[in-house]
């Protein structure tokens, strides 16, 4: 039996290959029929003529480990056809950590108070499939969450030995119980610290798991080469894939530099693993830091703990009507995250184009005022990137946010438009699709995504979400016997 039938669109399968015309059939949670489907009895027929049939899109670099919770319709992501998220990004994760009250930033952006944790990863996992979102989650643990469970407040040194064996206790459970590999966040003060030893310490457990290794890397300014070469020797050391968090070239003394980072990549990946991915935007978005400041053209305040209503507003704004300088002006507004305009739009281009380039939007669901990147990435690379500016084909955008990132997240069934395959589907508009959020209004929702499916249910049509959750929580044992 046929529950629905995708009828005349252009189907863009997200393999690379060039579009074709066919109908899609959906039995069940799988796509049934690609080609010529004749009526049938009972299902629904929906016309798409005119309009792109794609696999659903795959954001590999997000921070929506408790969003999947606090708002399971997931509108933010569905609206942009995302039927995937990966999850525990730049080392932060909601498990296996029970912290005893607000635990320190980065992590305060995903969970504020205890509650929001979870001890054990399978708990955390189990918890998704009791009250399932509208998208799917592939998770990943934080290096940073396991540093702040080992550690007790005391970051700023190498773990002991004891503290890494804990470290090491927590990350197997956390393998065994699905998580498809382990994130670091060099850059921020919980793991800055860390060596290099004892990231390949914990690496080493990935490889007999088959899990990969995402790495928000020590520093993406100055020594962005020395942070790649640091983040290509942990894959080298413990034999596992490596990917590149939200590449970049950040501040003004290194705009261009890309033209540097990317042939190293390229090269490296003749003998090993590697992947990345990339926003498409000029600006950053993370925790208030007086380092990036110092580094920006431009700082927008995206939330404050102590200041709330200066959310939304520029620092230089904010310090002028004080009266004191930047540096105090944040410090005054602590906790808070903010908005940094860093990188220079040639890099940007530059990095969307190479080919092995994944997108993500690496949007913080938590915001009061958030990057726009939240709601806009994936129509911003189909309708600005590709449309309008001409940096690809279609079929090759609509590859870098499924197929490829399906295949170096080892997301089985996933990512493509085939018969068998999962029927998580997009489908949108290539006329019209574009991004609608901006910095000013942040959680606009896009145009042209007519309609997405999640394992073969309807999430988002009309420019509205439905009401099913068919989101699953995908672990890595079930991939890999699905593979």
């Amino acid at each position: 039996m046929t529950d629905f039938i995708l009828r005349g669109g252009e189907v863009i399968d997200g393999t690379g290959r060039a579009r074709f015309r066919a109908d899609v059939a959906i039995a069940g949670d799988r796509i049934a029929v690609v080609g010529e489907v004749s009526k049938t009895s009972g299902a629904h027929e929906i016309d798409v003529s005119g309009l792109v049939v794609a696999p659903g899109f795959i954001d590999v670099h997000t921070h929506d480990d408790r969003a999947l919770f606090a708002a399971p319709e997931m509108a933010a992501k569905a609206s942009q056809g995302v039927t995937t998220v990966v999850t525990g990004n730049c080392g932060i994760s909601l498990a296996p950590l029970s912290p005893e009250g607000r635990p320190p930033p980065p992590l305060d952006l995903i969970g504020e108070t205890s509650a929001d944790y979870f001890p054990r990863f399978a708990d955390y996992l189990d918890a998704l499939d009791k009250t399932p979102a509208a998208i799917n989650a592939a998770c990943l643990v934080g290096h940073s969450t396991l540093r702040v469970g080992a550690m007790a407040g005391d970051f700023d040194r190498p773990a002991s030995a004891d503290e890494i064996a804990a470290m090491q206790q927590n990350l197997q459970e956390a393998l065994d119980a699905g998580a498809v590999g382990m994130s670091t966040g060099l850059f921020y003060a919980p793991a800055f610290h860390a060596p290099p030893a004892e990231i390949e310490a914990l690496a080493k457990l990935l490889r007999p798991a088959g899990a990969l290794y995402t790495t928000h890397m020590r520093d993406e300014a100055e020594h962005v080469l020395d942070s790649l070469d640091e983040s290509f020797a942990a894959g080298r050391t413990a034999g596992v894939p490596v990917v590149i968090s939200h590449h970049k070239t950040a501040g003004v003394a290194n705009f261009g530099r890309t033209a540097e980072t990317l042939p190293k990549i390229k090269a490296a990946m003749q003998g090993q693993e590697i992947g990345l991915d990339a926003y498409p935007y000029i600006a950053s978005s993370t925790v208030l830091r007086s380092q990036r400041i110092e580094d920006s053209l431009k700082v927008l305040i995206t939330w404050s703990k102590a200041k709330p209503e200066m959310a939304g507003r520029e620092l230089a704004d904010i310090a002028r009507e004080w009266g004191v300088g930047l540096a105090a002006a944040a410090e005054r507004l602590q906790p808070a995250g903010a908005i940094y305009w860093m990188m220079d739009e040639a890099d940007v281009q530059r990095v969307l184009a190479f080919e092995h380039t994944m997108i993500g939007s690496d949007g913080l669901p938590h915001d009061i005022h958030p990057h726009p990147r939240l709601w806009g990435t994936f129509p911003r690379v189909l309708g600005h990137y590709c449309r309008e500016v001409g940096l690809f084909d279609l079929e090759t955008a609509v590859r870098k946010m499924t197929g490829l990132s399906a295949a170096r997240f080892g997301l089985k069934g996933r990512g493509v438009i085939a018969e068998g395959a999962y029927a998580d589907i997009a489908v949108f508009d290539p006329a019209t699709v574009i991004d609608r959020a901006t910095f000013a209004e942040p959680t606009r929702p896009a145009d042209g995504i007519a309609y997405v499916f999640v394992n073969g249910r309807p999430v988002w049509g009309e420019g509205k979400p439905s009401r099913n959750r068919p989101g699953r929580a995908l672990r890595r044992q079930h991939l890999q016997a699905a593979a």
